[in-house]
């Protein structure tokens, strides 16, 4: 593997295929399988940074410092951030956005982009954002 960010849908399944027909049925089998395969690679010693209900810097600085570890002089920024994760042993972690209700994008994109810039650095880390597929967004 040899990027940075990994989008993974969370509850792929082929229930909802049944009824759909054979083309649509082929694209979605291969999204699942590609979805399931990228689950299964998921390093088991990924870190996982919790987020509740908002995705924002101050939720994601402060999710991350916690999970990581980072040391006391962290100053809860996105320099800060990048040279901590920098200086870590840590080489994957896990985003789930499945409880997510609402994202700061602009924050969500400068996490992203620090991520991978530390990824072009130094070959650390890897970020596995794990959203929920449509057929759970769906359920009642």
């Amino acid at each position: 593997m040899s990027q940075a960010i990994y989008y993974v849908n969370q509850n792929s399944s082929n229930q909802n295929l049944i009824n759909q027909n054979s083309i649509i049925k082929n694209n979605q089998n291969s999204i699942a399988q590609k979805d399931e395969a990228l689950i299964n690679s998921i390093p088991e010693h990924a870190i996982n940074i919790p987020i509740s209900d908002v995705l924002d810097k101050e939720s994601l600085l402060k999710s991350l410092a916690k999970a990581a570890n980072f040391p006391s002089y962290f100053a809860h920024n996105w320099d800060s951030a990048w040279d901590c994760m920098a200086d870590s042993d840590i080489t994957d972690f896990t985003l789930y956005l499945n409880e997510v209700e609402k994202i700061n994008t602009e924050d969500f994109n400068v996490f992203k982009s620090i991520i991978e810039d530390a990824y072009k650095d130094f070959g650390k880390p890897r970020l596995w954002i794990i959203m929920p597929s449509d057929d759970s967004l769906s359920r009642p």
